[in-house]
């Protein structure tokens, strides 16, 4: 085959790869208009709610490992369509849930759309890194987070004005009900969800049936996908070892993923909470997560700019931390300022917030938009055979969205303030820094 050729083959995998990306960018940012919707339609605490997170990313930690036996059987590209036809089913699942208002219903739903998508993640991730060269891997996967973000934020916007539209007029209104018209107006609040999950059960099917006749190289799972500092030794190394857990920097960089992981769920799945404990409504807060996508977007469209012409991708990683540190401290440190609302743009019904809180908050998504795309190639750098073992286990890691909102849930209730709740994720940065300054090299000669 022509280097010509090679190139066409690569650009189309890589805008096939685009739509998955888009897919999981969309039904992942769901989720932040699912937890107060769900809160709301099954009356729910603040912490229980965070168990719509918690479902979903559970799944990446049961089904990453066999998710890498799937894929060995039918490589990359056909285990991709088995994940989508799966998030199908888990889609189609919010029917009766909705019908039945039952919020256990709900979270095998999305434990089954998890599934699927731990399947598609794992083979996605390193066939994105694999075609092309390996210098840019977090190039490719950054342009890929571009798409991933822009779904997240036409998530939020549609799925938020369809569930929860007027939403602070319907809590209110709940209250002068007795309990058969309370229960009533739940179920019919509980079904604004069936429209949108038929579509998007549909969607996936649709797109796994395309995805199975496509022509895409087939990436080989003996191949050293990643050689990052261009260590000859790192191909000899991968061949001697007998098994994944055999590659040290491999299990750090699993844990500063679990972080990383946990720590953009909460800046997107919390930020509507944040809104309302600084005094907004939900009507408006519940489009906040949007903000922080809009950061991701910048920070990919400036790593895509910058690594590697002006700075290493991990080099890259350890100002992010930094920065992220910095910004949570910020979050904590302003309070609450009664004569800061919202900005009215031009006089017409577009407004923005105004509490520097919110702002700095958003920009956790510009700080955390390089961490993905530099701990992923560096972790699986030098695998050899052991890749789609590895890139399972780092799938794995995603977990940490399960673990980890829930946690800032329970101690933002036990102490009574959101706002100070956030320092929890400074730990989680200082181990991803750790990660980027020295973990990414154990083991490696």
């Amino acid at each position: 085959m022509s280097d010509s050729q090679k190139s066409q083959n690569y650009t189309f995998a890589l805008f096939v790869i685009g739509v998955l990306f888009f897919i999981f960018g969309f039904i992942t940012w769901a989720n932040s208009q699912l937890i107060p919707y769900l809160k709301i339609a099954c009356q729910l605490s603040s912490t229980e709610s965070y168990y719509v997170a918690s479902a979903f990313f559970a799944a990446y930690f049961v089904m990453s490992i066999p998710s890498s036996f799937v894929l060995k059987f039918t490589g990359f590209k056909k285990g991709m369509s088995v994940g989508l036809f799966t998030m199908a089913i888990g889609a189609a699942i919010f029917i009766p849930a909705a019908y039945a208002r039952s919020f256990p219903t709900f979270l095998i739903g999305l434990f089954v759309i998890g599934s699927g998508l731990a399947l598609l993640q794992t083979a996605s991730n390193p066939y994105a890194a694999a075609i092309g060269p390996k210098e840019s891997a977090a190039k490719r996967i950054s342009i890929l987070g571009i798409c991933n973000k822009i779904a997240g934020i036409l998530a939020v916007y549609v799925l938020g004005s369809i569930i929860l539209k007027d939403s602070d007029a319907f809590e209110a209104s709940l209250k002068t009900m007795d309990e058969v018209a309370k229960n009533t107006a739940l179920d019919a609040l509980a079904q604004k969800v069936v429209l949108p999950y038929v579509f998007i059960a549909a969607s996936f099917a649709i797109v796994g049936i395309l995805l199975f006749f496509v022509q895409l190289p087939e990436v080989e799972e003996e191949q050293d996908i990643l050689d990052l500092d261009a260590l000859p030794q790192n191909a000899q190394v991968a061949a001697a070892n007998k098994n994944v857990f055999n590659f040290p920097h491999l299990i750090v960089g699993v844990f500063a993923l679990f972080f990383y992981v946990g720590m953009e769920v909460i800046s997107y799945d919390t930020f509507a909470g944040l809104g309302t404990h600084l005094g907004y409504k939900l009507d408006i807060s519940k489009s906040f997560a949007t903000y922080t996508g809009y950061g991701l977007l910048l920070g990919y469209t400036i790593g895509i700019i910058s690594i590697p012409r002006f700075i290493s991708q991990r080099n890259a990683l350890i100002v992010s931390c930094l920065l992220s540190i910095a910004l949570v401290i910020l979050v904590v440190l302003i309070k609450a300022n009664p004569g800061l609302t919202t900005l009215h743009l031009f006089g017409s019904d577009f407004s923005l917030p105004t509490h520097p809180a919110v702002w700095i908050f958003a920009l956790l998504g510009f700080s955390n938009s390089v961490m993905w795309p530099a701990i992923f190639p560096m972790a699986i750098d030098g695998l050899g055979k052991f890749t789609k073992m590895g890139s399972a286990l780092l799938i794995m890691a995603i977990v940490g969205g399960a673990i980890l909102p829930p946690v800032y849930g329970y101690i933002s209730e036990t102490i009574g303030n959101g706002q100070t709740a956030y320092l929890m994720m400074i730990p989680a940065y200082l181990f991803i820094l750790y990660f980027a300054v020295s973990g990414y090299r154990l083991g490696k000669k």
